[in-house]
């Protein structure tokens, strides 16, 4: 076992896709924070491989993780040949500020990831407290394939039952109904996120952004242009960001 972790099973696997899945241990985390990482390792041929994965789990449940396989990886093609059942290794000690503590009040959520971005944004949802928060909120999820579109009927039925929009955006196959084509920036710079969710994104609004990197890089500059600036706890804002590899 790696030091200072603790030994997990995995109790369930659910796949969404080839190279994408969802896997929960048997392990409830006492002080986890929605959006809040842990540290998973794999010990193989005497080497340890560590990686950070967001929980997309509700605190005080079982943690469950959205991830995707990096062929070329050290860690994730082993993770991906574990089955239910197998157990890897869990640093106990979840860590970040990804978290709606450090949101200010506002009356409207953004919450736009891309890929397995999306695992803190279910993390936040399932606690259920955040719609008692903000008086609208809005899940875009941008993708490449729409099977890579993960939990898509639980965030639907949220909308149902809570008022939420939510946004598929899909850049290399036909979007579901209700989504858009393209990536989230080309959506933001055409006015099509807001026009579909029938919000704004302004000085009333917050957003969070979780994911592919560029895809932060290009938001942060076009969010800057509009005159809306990073978050900071000395210097109330109006976006914060998670970079994901």
């Amino acid at each position: 076992m790696t030091p200072g972790f603790l030994s997990c099973r995995i109790s369930h696997i659910t796949q969404w896709a080839p190279g994408l899945r969802s896997m929960r241990l048997d392990h409830v985390s006492s002080r986890f924070v929605a959006g809040q990482f842990f540290q998973l390792a794999l010990s193989e041929d005497g080497m340890t491989n560590k990686r950070s994965y967001s929980a997309a789990s509700k605190p005080g449940e079982p943690l469950e993780f959205l991830m995707s396989e990096v062929p070329a990886g050290v860690l994730t093609p082993a993770i991906f040949r574990l089955r239910e059942g197998d157990e890897l290794d869990l640093d106990p000690t979840p860590l970040g500020y990804f978290t709606l503590d450090e949101v200010p009040d506002c009356r409207v959520l953004w919450l736009i990831s891309t890929g397995t971005g999306l695992g803190p944004t279910l993390s936040m949802l399932r606690q259920g407290s955040i719609f008692k928060r903000f008086a609208q909120i809005c899940v875009v999820h941008g993708v490449r394939e729409t099977e890579q579109l993960a939990y898509a009927n639980e965030l639907r039925e949220l909308g149902r039952t809570c008022g939420l929009a939510y946004l598929p955006v899909v850049s290399r196959d036909a979007p579901p109904f209700g989504g858009l084509a393209g990536r989230v920036t080309q959506a933001y710079e055409s006015g099509a996120l807001e026009r579909s969710a029938s919000l704004a994104i302004d000085a009333d609004a917050h957003v969070l952004l979780c994911g592919n990197p560029e895809m932060i890089e290009d938001m942060t500059v076009l969010l800057k242009a509009r005159g809306l600036k990073k978050h900071r706890r000395r210097e109330p804002g109006h976006f914060n960001y998670e970079k994901y590899w």
